[in-house]
């Protein structure tokens, strides 16, 4: 039980430091934020990764997928 709540504060914690990393390394928050949170090493990753130039990518809302995809 000890070992499920250690695990659990370790991916809570590494979920919300991704979310951190991703808006100061202008990447998708939520994405990155939820693998961070399902492998948390991967919270190091993403601080050790450069800062991408540009716009912030942002996903398309479900109106611009619809459209793309050619749905109903």
């Amino acid at each position: 039980m000890v070992g499920i709540v250690i695990w659990g504060t370790i991916a809570i914690a590494s979920g919300i430091l991704g979310a951190i990393f991703a808006g100061w390394k202008n990447r998708d928050v939520s994405a990155w934020a939820a693998w961070c949170f399902f492998v948390p090493p991967l919270a190091i990753w993403l601080l050790l990764m450069r800062k991408r130039q540009g716009p912030r990518p942002r996903r398309p809302s479900l109106d611009e997928e619809d459209r793309f995809s050619g749905g109903i």
